[in-house]
């Protein structure tokens, strides 16, 4: 009996710490021009490369710019980007994994043949095709993902309308005149919206990877537009020299992305206790 109840305490206080840090990552990056003390595209030259002091509490980068701010600034671009990639693709998903699901038929063979086709090529390599095709940028990045990620979240939400609608209280609800919108608003959607929730809390830290990664590449959001990736990117040069400059993006990434992981975690750990 104590160690469950240690275990339910444990997951309990990492939902709330990995929670309390996303939002409070979240806050900092809305209210950006209040906590950033500079303009994150300023370029000074003469102040290039300099270490932590009063006036750059992270020192410059190698065009004199403020790395705290940078970073500050890069947190709306990159856990912005990866909310709209994730809240875009499940608004789509749902629509059309529900719609599936429930209807059946024709209609659910030939959404599910397409979705076979898509999966039958690696997204990431959809994804370069796509920004071949556009050219490079945060919005054909955003939108090359949209499109890719909601084939995978559109099955598994078929699947589970198909396994709710033969429940007993749905054909009770058919069977007392609901109609099909009234039994999918009020008896399907509140069954699978939170186990999508624990779906899209474990993907946002795959999707920032993916976000970053491409900017990284030079394929995501362009300079001088401040974004985690591109900042690892443009500090390549100097990772012998001023290894600082790599570090700082690079564990922004490492602990927003844990913070997203742990937070899944956490919640499909509840999810399955109920």
């Amino acid at each position: 009996m104590i160690v469950e109840w240690c275990k339910q305490i444990f997951k309990y206080k990492l939902l709330m710490f990995s929670g309390t840090f996303i939002i409070l990552i979240a806050v900092i990056a809305i209210f950006a021009p209040y906590f950033a003390p500079h303009d994150p595209n300023l370029t000074r030259l003469e102040l290039r490369l300099q270490g932590p002091s009063k006036d750059f509490l992270l020192g410059t980068d190698h065009q004199g710019r403020d790395i705290l701010s940078r970073l500050i600034y890069g947190a709306r671009v990159s856990m912005g980007s990866s909310i709209l990639v994730v809240v875009v693709t499940m608004i789509i998903s749902i629509v059309i994994g529900t719609f599936s699901g429930y209807k059946g038929g024709r209609i659910d063979y030939i959404f599910m043949r397409f979705c076979d086709i898509i999966m039958a090529f690696p997204g990431l390599v959809l994804i370069l095709a796509f920004i071949g095709i556009m050219g490079p940028g945060l919005f054909n990045l955003i939108l090359a993902m949209i499109l890719i990620q909601w084939v995978s979240y559109a099955r598994i939400i078929r699947g589970m309308v198909m396994s709710y609608k033969e429940q007993q209280f749905v054909s009770a609800a058919r069977m007392l005149g609901s109609s099909n919108f009234k039994i999918i608003i009020r008896h399907l959607l509140p069954g699978i919206i939170p186990q999508i929730a624990v779906l899209a809390s474990l993907d946002m830290g795959t999707i920032l990877l993916h976000i970053a990664g491409f900017s990284f590449l030079g394929l995501g959001i362009q300079p001088p537009t401040p974004e985690w990736g591109a900042m690892l990117n443009d500090s390549r040069q100097f990772l012998r020299s001023h290894p600082s400059l790599m570090f700082y993006p690079g564990m922004m990434i490492f602990v927003i992305v844990m913070s997203f992981n742990l937070l899944g975690d956490a919640l499909r750990d509840l999810m399955e206790q109920k």
